[in-house]
């Protein structure tokens, strides 16, 4: 477990570097484009366009990110986040400073958080399967599953049909399904 801190810290320490030396020496002068979850849910899709760019006040675009590029931005964010808290339970789980009842609660978080990733990874694997989109972004919080595909346009059945089959994973529960045009 520790050499998998270990190695996991050590990545994450040369993706900052990197990142870093590469914002240092680009040559916008640092303005990059900042991207918000929530507009990427937005349902009008003006917001999707203004997440993928940032604008000067001459109306020049400044930094723009590609489909791709945004769905594994997200999907980085998800995983650091998820990681962050498995550490969290998992060192809860280790420690002599909680009661049974409060570990019993965290090993329940944790098995729950873990059943989450994995529906979520089997559903994006077979919602790619089921039609030739080139990517699919599932995310679940607490009470909605969002579920974007990666397409120019996204019909009615298709649409039924991916609500069905995060019915199938998830259960009973709310269904966010949008699609994000391509290149």
């Amino acid at each position: 477990m520790i050499k998998k801190q270990t190695v996991w810290l050590l990545t994450m320490l040369s993706l900052l570097i990197v990142l870093s030396v590469y914002y240092m020496t680009s040559p916008d002068n640092g303005e990059m484009a900042f991207i918000q979850d929530s507009q990427l849910t937005d349902k009008s899709g003006e917001a999707q366009d203004q997440a993928n760019k940032e604008v000067s006040g001459d109306g020049t675009v400044i930094s723009q990110l590609s489909p791709d590029e945004l769905f594994a931005a997200i999907r980085l964010d998800r995983e650091n986040e998820r990681d962050q808290l498995e550490e969290q339970l998992s060192d809860m789980l280790a420690s002599s400073n909680f009661t049974a009842e409060e570990k019993n609660e965290a090993m329940t978080k944790l098995e729950t958080l873990q059943a989450t990733k994995s529906k979520e990874s089997i559903l994006e694997n077979t919602i790619k399967a089921s039609a030739p989109y080139d990517d699919v972004l599932v995310r679940s919080d607490d009470d909605i599953v969002h579920v974007t595909v990666k397409a120019n346009e996204l019909s009615k059945s298709a649409t039924n049909e991916i609500m069905k089959m995060v019915s199938d994973e998830f259960g009973q529960t709310r269904v966010d399904v949008k699609f994000q045009p391509q290149g």
